[in-house]
């Protein structure tokens, strides 16, 4: 779980400290750095699992891939920044295993990870250039330092379940400068001397490389940052039907939903059980459709493939293939919803796409569901899980609770002589993030109004040979509707 992020030069991300709950929403408009957030977090991400090349690859320019490493780096005018860094506060998971299939045991479950990446320019890769390591470090925050920096309300019981173990010195260090910096990867449980790596030649992160025999607790930190995931589901991958073979954990794009509901089912006691998780999931669609009945796995034995199906109050069965692209979305959560086994981090975009205004409130409610109860202790029935959402939708900002939401906005700073936007986020006053020892920036009235009273005078062109009237003009329907203010 990611409970705070600090981010400088990454992108139009300078100076930003996030703190994140269960859920938090991030409303924006288009282009203010609401998605850097993300691609922020997707990079930590693969960091955590790929050498520094591959993952500066996998990030997100303008909607495509990557071509130029340098687009990752703050950029004013034709001057781009030498250094990126991250801060990420987490709690991890207490068991794991590696990818021998070693099991490992946190001795702290509470961990801050920094780490800076400086711009190294190679004259063979000159259109490209390469990340240097400069700083990595794994630390610990103590047990008794944890109500502190948890902000968000949660109960004694869920913390003490969350935060757990102790530990007195660090799992990564780094130490010296330039090109005699060492970065240093310290055994537990052991006496032995810490395993040090000229940063310069490091290919990839030291928390890349653990295993449980020497270091797992720093497994587990990578564990969990492999775990943050961006959900971009594809109605065409969620369209298709499983193989009997086929991965039985949902994938980013929402495909294996059949695979995963089948499994999730049979992993019950006996029938009459496997019957209650159909039953829970067609329960949690008809918030969405009125007419729902029943959902079950067709099994084509000769085929060997697995169809998801929904069954009418007529009776009648619609394959996934004939769904809408708002059913599969809320149906790929709702299986989400109810799978133990999905953990960590689930960043979603535009959470509104392709769902009926009036059934925004169902979607909103299944995101929250998913997120941990930060009112009971963790466990099968309640995973350490987390949800962030984006949007531009003046409905869902109206609708969620007002202490998860954080406005994304653009704000003009001077820094050595030079002018530039960047991205700030703000949040509701009166809310814990607000009450928080830094002070985190609130959002002003007006800039909130513009999501609560989102019907827009209508323009006027000078050239304008239009006469249409648009819904909100209607006579009849102009006293029940609130204008923005423009002034």
């Amino acid at each position: 779980m990611l409970t705070r992020l600090k981010v400088s030069g990454f992108k139009n991300l300078v100076d930003v400290d996030v703190r994140f709950g269960p859920f938090t929403c991030v409303a924006g408009a288009n282009g203010v750095g609401k998605s850097n957030l993300f691609d922020a977090i997707r990079f930590l991400s693969a960091l955590a699992d790929r050498p520094l090349i591959e993952a500066a690859l996998t990030v997100r320019d303008e909607g495509e891939r990557t071509a130029d490493i340098r687009s990752l780096f703050h950029r004013v005018g034709e001057r781009y920044a030498n250094e990126m860094s991250f801060e990420a506060e987490m709690i991890i998971p207490q068991q794991g295993v590696d990818d021998l299939g070693q099991k490992a045991q946190a001795s702290i479950t509470f961990l801050r990870y920094r780490l800076t990446l400086g711009l190294h320019q190679d004259e063979q890769l000159r259109s490209l250039g390469s990340l240097e390591l400069k700083k990595e470090e794994l630390v610990h925050i103590n047990i008794g330092e944890a109500r502190r920096h948890l902000l968000f309300p949660h109960s004694v019981a869920w913390r003490k379940s969350a935060v757990v173990g102790r530990r007195t010195s660090p799992f990564i260090s780094t130490e010296g400068e330039g090109k005699n910096r060492i970065i240093k990867r310290h055994q537990e449980g052991v006496s032995g001397r810490p395993l040090s790596l000229l940063a310069a030649n490091l290919p990839k992160t030291v928390l890349s490389a653990a295993n449980a025999t020497e270091s797992p607790t720093a497994l587990l930190a990578r564990r969990e940052m492999q775990s943050w995931r961006l959900l971009q589901l594809e109605p065409s991958a969620m369209r298709r039907p499983d193989e009997f073979t086929a991965p039985t954990r949902l994938g980013a794009d929402g495909s294996h939903l059949a695979s995963t509901l089948f499994h999730l089912a049979r992993r019950q006691a006996n029938g009459a059980h496997t019957a209650q998780v159909y039953s829970r999931v067609a329960n949690r669609l008809a918030e969405l459709i009125d007419d729902v009945y029943d959902l079950s796995i067709d099994q084509d034995l000769r085929r060997e493939l697995l169809t998801l199906q929904i069954t009418d109050r007529s009776g009648t069965p619609f394959p996934a293939r004939s769904l809408s692209d708002g059913t599969l979305r809320f149906l790929a959560l709702a299986i989400l919803e109810i799978d133990p086994f999905a953990q960590g981090l689930v960043c979603l975009e535009e959470p509104e796409n392709g769902i009926h205004p009036d059934r925004i409130p169902a979607m909103l409610e299944l995101l929250q569901d998913i997120a941990t109860d930060v009112g009971e202790p963790i466990g099968p029935d309640n995973p350490l899980r987390q949800v962030i959402v984006n949007t531009h939708s003046p409905a869902v900002v109206s609708q969620v609770p007002d202490d998860s939401l954080l406005v994304a906005e653009l704000k003009e700073t001077v820094k050595d002589g030079r002018r530039f936007k960047h991205a700030v986020f703000s949040c509701l006053p009166d809310t814990w993030r607000e009450k928080s020892p830094q002070k985190t920036r609130v959002v002003s009235r007006g800039k909130l109004l513009a999501y609560l009273n989102p019907v827009i005078p209508k323009p006027v062109y000078r050239n304008s040979k239009s006469k249409t009237r648009r819904v909100a003009d209607r006579p009849d329907l102009q006293p029940y509707l609130p204008v923005f203010d423009q002034s």
